[in-house]
């Protein structure tokens, strides 16, 4: 087997582990890993994991890598503020809601961090496209609920303030039907009071 061979079979996965390459070639040398990463014909993201050095890195190749170097997991708190205008900074790092344990992972495309989420928690993503694959991100309302259950030191809505929430995005685009329904079914009076500082900052600041 060669690296042509490998490539044409392994190229339809913007990101591959050792299972994968070992179910398509059962017996595979893992010493042509090492060759290929030194000829950059791939790269390590972290142990077990690689992509090939010609893939584009972009947004949705980040976020489909973020739920596969950890699972489960989706991409949520600032990354998902991001994604949905509701801050208006840039991040720097890829975050995600996982039922593991907390952790952080530097790879050459990336800094990739997990915050960990009771079981119960784990819901409220969708799966959003993406050259025929799919990743798992939270929706808006959860992104909300996420952030703030997880930052306990957002407490008044100079806090908000300070994180420069968009206010006029944040209402255009959520549901409080569905946040009230999520912030009931979690029973978290700390979140409660959170979040009415989120909707008395909201009402203030439209």
């Amino acid at each position: 087997m060669n690296y042509i061979e490998f490539r044409e079979k392994l190229k339809a996965f913007p990101l591959f582990s050792i299972q994968e390459i070992e179910k398509h070639f059962p017996g595979f040398d893992g010493r042509r890993l090492v060759e290929w990463q030194e000829k950059d014909y791939i790269q390590k993201l972290r142990n077990r994991y690689y992509h090939f050095s010609d893939q584009k890195i972009d947004e949705p190749f980040l976020y489909y890598t973020a739920n596969g170097l950890y699972r489960p997991s989706y991409v949520s708190m600032e990354t998902a503020l991001s994604r949905y205008g509701f801050i208006p900074e840039g991040v720097f790092q890829i975050t995600s809601c996982t039922t593991l344990k907390t952790n952080s992972f530097s790879t050459p495309v990336g800094t990739f961090s997990y915050r960990h989420i009771k079981p119960a928690l784990f819901f409220g993503y969708h799966l959003e496209q993406w050259n025929n694959r799919s990743y798992a991100i939270a929706e808006p309302e959860k992104t909300i609920i996420d952030y703030l259950y997880l930052h306990h030191e957002v407490k008044e809505t100079d806090d908000l303030d300070a994180l420069r929430f968009n206010a006029r995005e944040i209402n255009h685009r959520i549901s409080f039907d569905k946040l009230n329904l999520y912030e009931d079914f979690i029973n978290s009076p700390s979140l409660s009071h959170r979040l009415r500082t989120l909707k008395t900052y909201l009402d203030v600041a439209t």
